[in-house]
């Protein structure tokens, strides 16, 4: 177990959990977290939520604005929307920039980054889930960019320009083309690859979140507070990793972290310095600021209804793309 001598609601999370045995798949390692909670609330995800009809998400209005979409929430049910998500359609594909809550019966309008450069038209009025979240190290990018921009002026903006350029430079070195610079076109040109990462990893019992690992060092970690909704979230999880596996599998390397480098992590997650914030829709926005580490959590009724966290890695290019003007 994680032990610290004070619980605020991080550490208390991760003070619940213990360290099951690893699996791996080519250069991608997942070690679980096991130690499920009962959920703080009645809640679905995002998939669910779709696939029921409970929720519709559109452009915020017809001229639309790339950092923020509306969810119309048409259930008794709070939905779960997921930090890295995918929603695609619309006038261009998005990711969540955090996790959020949305209530009942209400519209919210949701942070998010573009990750579809060269689209503003509609291709859809509404949008519908990808069976992915953004890839690792992206989300690790993304979410360093969300608590500044939180720290410095109470908004929830990523670094647009630095996110495009990020994807343009992976879809180079992936060998991905596409003519709207979709990151999805990295997704669809390896599916093969993808899919049988995705289908080489299962739960364990009780599990509710897990540490990967790529090429034998830790990129990040995904924590839910109960062992459903982890679950159901895994395969976008995978898709997100082993993207990243995949770009450097070349240079794959057989070893996995010891435990000890887990704990060490995890205790390092623990002790980040941490600003809180009121989140869009229920419950607190809890930022991890740190040299080495990025990352969030959704604080709901005192309980860590999701926690993410990666290594940051310095970022590859410096360039930037200037916004084009939405029409």
């Amino acid at each position: 177990m994680f032990t610290n001598q004070h619980k605020p609601p991080i550490k208390q999370r991760l003070s619940q959990v213990s360290l099951g045995y690893p699996t791996q798949h080519e250069n991608l390692v997942m070690f679980p977290f096991v130690g499920s909670r009962a959920r703080a609330l009645e809640y679905k995800l995002l998939d669910e939520a779709l696939a029921n009809g409970w929720i519709r998400i559109t452009e915020v209005s017809e001229s639309g604005s790339v950092p923020n979409l509306k969810v119309k929430n048409k259930s008794k049910y709070s939905v779960l929307l997921v930090d890295g998500e995918e929603l695609v359609g619309a006038k261009q594909n998005r990711i969540l920039n955090l996790s959020v809550m949305v209530p009942p019966y209400e519209s919210t309008v949701i942070p998010v980054s573009c990750v579809e450069a060269g689209r503003w038209r509609n291709l859809s009025r509404k949008f519908s889930s990808a069976r992915r979240a953004h890839y690792a190290e992206g989300r690790a990018a993304k979410a360093r960019h969300v608590s500044e921009s939180l720290h410095r002026s109470g908004s929830r903006y990523s670094n647009q320009a630095e996110v495009w350029d990020h994807i343009s430079e992976k879809m180079r070195r992936m060998r991905a083309h596409s003519s709207s610079n979709a990151s999805a076109a990295m997704y669809e040109e390896h599916y093969r690859s993808l899919d049988d990462y995705e289908k080489a990893f299962s739960v364990v019992e009780d599990q509710a979140g897990a540490v990967f690992a790529i090429n034998g060092k830790v990129a990040g970690m995904d924590l839910f507070e109960d062992a459903a909704a982890f679950k159901q979230f895994l395969p976008k999880l995978i898709q997100s990793y082993a993207l990243d596996a995949l770009e450097v599998l070349p240079s794959f390397v057989r070893g996995k972290p010891s435990v000890r480098e887990i704990k060490l992590f995890a205790d390092e997650v623990s002790v980040a310095e941490v600003e809180a914030f009121p989140a869009v829709g229920l419950g607190d926005d809890f930022r991890l600021r740190g040299k080495k580490i990025s990352g969030g959590a959704l604080i709901v009724n005192e309980q860590v209804v999701h926690l993410c966290a990666f290594r940051l890695k310095e970022m590859r290019g410096t360039g930037t793309r200037g916004r084009y003007a939405a029409a």
